[in-house]
């Protein structure tokens, strides 16, 4: 056998495992159970109905504290990977994708859009496999209209993550951040207690 078919006998082996599910029989019955049930009811409340909303995600493992304002066109992912702290808000149709743990700190705002990834692949390996880092949001943050958090990602105190912008590294406490990728514009002024 020559190298190359060795070389082309080892993509096949690899691209072969592609098929095989990185999720726990539980996780497929909870996806299964969530997808065809809890999501479904979540998007029939009505817009402001935040409590019945809350509930249901806790019935599939969400800690939610209170008041947390969730909109019902919001879609999430494998519930029982998100925390999200009391007095924080999710704006409609953002995207909430727990396949790592997602957690979301006290007042915090995610606008309407926005869209938090805690999952992508090992583009390092032939099958790609599933990988899950989780995505923390520290109290006071704001993730603003149709902005991406990506896997790993760790949002700062109070820091702000601009329209549309995209983060794939940190962000520091109290900075305000724009662009893709996002960048420091300036700092945010701690506010004052009203």
């Amino acid at each position: 056998m020559n190298e190359q078919t060795q070389q082309h006998d080892a993509v096949d082996d690899a691209l072969l495992d592609r098929g095989v599910s990185p999720y726990t029989t539980r996780e497929k019955v909870g996806r299964v159970l969530w997808n065809s049930i809890g999501q479904r009811a979540f998007r029939c409340t009505f817009h402001n109905w935040y409590g019945l909303r809350n509930a249901l995600l806790r019935v599939f493992g969400a800690s939610v504290g209170s008041p947390v304002r969730i909109r019902p066109t919001v879609l999430v992912e494998q519930p029982w990977n998100l925390s999200i702290g009391n007095n924080s808000s999710i704006g409609d149709r953002a995207v909430v994708y727990c396949l790592g743990k997602v957690t979301i700190g006290n007042h915090v705002s995610i606008s309407q859009g926005a869209h938090l990834c805690a999952g992508t692949h090992d583009y390092r390996k032939l099958d790609m496999p599933l990988l899950r880092p989780p995505i923390v949001i520290h109290d006071y943050a704001w993730i603003a209209a149709d902005a991406f958090v990506g896997p790993n990602v760790v949002v700062g105190e109070g820091a702000v993550l601009g329209a549309r912008a995209c983060a794939m590294k940190n962000l520091s406490p109290w900075t305000i951040f724009s662009g893709n990728p996002a960048q420091a514009v300036r700092q945010r002024e701690r506010p004052t207690q009203c």
